[in-house]
């Protein structure tokens, strides 16, 4: 790792440095321990991108995570969340595991929650990004004329390359399920898919309306691409998609 060029995490608009070098693998990945910046570090960031209420006891922040990323917050034998509480001088209140709802951060000092936020966060965005992915955004491509252009260029490939190695008829996708890929997600509870189905709506009122003039816009599926730099040792074959009128919407 280049120490002048550490990984960034992007959290709430903010640009935060990541410190790799702290970070102590542990056999299972429930058990893992993450190091984020000490309270001197984080003590005096403003809070703009989150909320920090006053109460009678002095201060806290409530932070809505979704109920399988609870056991990175508490980390082995309780380890984590035990020294967040202790480096910050904050109590940490998650809920029981399998139950949605808000992780509480609580404490006198108002830097003190602030810290300890900043790095559950950090923390949290770390193992999520480790998170198998739960879905993908795709637009349907099983149209039959699509589906038996499909299936002659199968044919073909299996008639011209049938002595290669490696081709085979299960490469091809079912033409059924023929798809354009546009992303995917990593959505744990049903809130936040929620919130991903509010968002892409409004992405199509804000931003794809605009693009497209509410008409459907015209593409040509040509090509094959693989995802390996090495064609040998290739998992994926894609087709290739460009845009009709050679426009870049």
């Amino acid at each position: 790792m280049d120490v002048l060029r550490p990984p960034l995490i992007r959290i709430g608009g903010r640009v935060y440095r990541k410190n790799l070098i702290q970070e102590q693998p542990f056999p299972h990945e429930e058990e893992e321990e993450f190091c984020a910046a000490g309270p001197s570090e984080c003590a005096d960031e403003p809070c703009d991108a989150f909320v920090v209420e006053e109460t009678e006891r002095g201060f806290q922040s409530r932070l809505e995570v979704p109920s399988p990323l609870y056991k990175y917050i508490i980390g082995k034998k309780g380890e984590t969340k035990k020294r967040l509480e202790t480096e910050t001088r904050t109590s940490i209140s998650i809920p029981k595991p399998g139950v949605e709802g808000e992780i509480v951060i609580t404490g006198q000092q108002r830097s003190g929650v602030v810290s300890a936020r900043t790095r559950l966060e950090v923390l949290l965005d770390s193992f999520r990004r480790r998170q198998p992915f739960t879905h993908f955004l795709s637009l349907p491509l099983n149209q039959p004329a699509i589906q038996q252009s499909f299936l002659h260029f199968r044919e073909e490939v299996l008639h011209k390359c049938s002595k290669d190695h490696g081709v085979s008829s299960s490469l091809f996708q079912n033409p059924a399920k023929l798809h354009l890929t546009i992303g995917t997600l990593v959505l744990l509870n049903e809130q936040e898919i929620q919130r991903a189905c509010d968002l892409l709506q409004q992405c199509k009122e804000d931003f794809v309306d605009k693009i497209t003039g509410g008409q459907p816009l015209t593409v040509e599926v040509a090509g094959v691409e693989y995802m390996n730099d090495d064609p040998a040792m290739t998992d994926v074959l894609y087709a290739k998609v460009h845009m009709k009128d050679g426009s870049d919407r």
